[in-house]
């Protein structure tokens, strides 16, 4: 179960992500939170040499500009001499550090000319559009980190008010409920008091009942007609007219057994 809920964060973390990133390269303008300037060519920017092998050919430089992180390596570099009006000359980044990148040159003849020795220290003016290219890339990107962090906050906000709300809202929960619960038990009770009244009409109708049947009874007993006297009146009357009869009248067994 842990899992799973896990599993359903990091998707909707996902899913929100994409949503903020679709939407961010959709808009053809960089807004200015960005704290990309349209107006401002990141391709320049200025150095100065503070190391260098034996060769001569690599080359460590220092540069205030914080653009510099955006270097890759194999990218490509022009520079020149600060004061010196010649041609620029060209090299790659080999690496990055903080407040500084490596890079290779195989000519300094276009910017420095026949001279015995490039020194340490000198002042050099960089161009590079790759790092242009690349800044204005990470501005739009950070548009979507902001509007990344926008939506989270505005997700903590709701699960903060959750939160500091929860003790309170769990007593209005639990007061509703046991609201709920105190109606169904009134409920219950007056359920089992009227099944309860039932069953005392139904005892009351019980007993009534019985006493009746019980004097159906005495009544059917009192009007049942009895045979017995019709069989001795028959045998008088045949012995005054001089039909031929028995000694005696008949008993009801005797008739019952013909």
């Amino acid at each position: 179960m842990a899992h799973n809920r896990t599993m359903f964060i990091k998707w909707k973390l996902i899913v929100i992500s994409i949503c903020v990133i679709t939407s961010v390269f959709a808009v053809e303008e960089v807004p200015m939170d960005s704290f990309y300037d349209v107006k401002t060519d990141y391709s320049v920017f200025s150095g100065r040499i503070s190391d260098k092998d034996d060769s001569g050919h690599i080359i460590k430089v220092s540069s205030e500009n914080d653009n510099i992180k955006f270097f890759r390596a194999g990218d490509p570099v022009e520079f020149r001499v600060a004061r010196l009006d010649r041609s620029p000359c060209h090299g790659h980044v080999r690496s990055v550090e903080p407040g500084y990148f490596i890079l290779y040159v195989r000519d300094y003849t276009p910017c420095w000319g026949e001279r015995d020795y490039f020194r340490r220290g000198s002042a050099l003016v960089f161009k590079a559009k790759s790092l242009h290219k690349r800044i204005e890339s990470m501005g739009r990107y950070r548009v979507v980190l902001l509007r990344r962090k926008t939506d989270f906050l505005k997700q903590l906000n709701g699960i903060n008010s959750f939160l500091w709300g929860y003790n309170q809202k769990k007593v209005h929960l639990a007061t509703d409920y046991d609201k709920k619960i105190m109606e169904l038990e009134n409920q219950k009770q007056k359920a089992l008091e009227g099944y309860l009244s039932e069953r005392e009409d139904q005892i009351l109708l019980q007993r009534e009942l019985i006493k009746r049947i019980e004097n159906v009874d005495k009544d059917l007993e009192f009007y049942r007609i009895g045979k017995t006297e019709l069989y001795d009146d028959r045998w008088h009357m045949d012995l005054e007219l001089g039909l031929p009869v028995k000694p005696r009248p008949q008993l009801e067994k005797d008739l019952d057994a013909k």
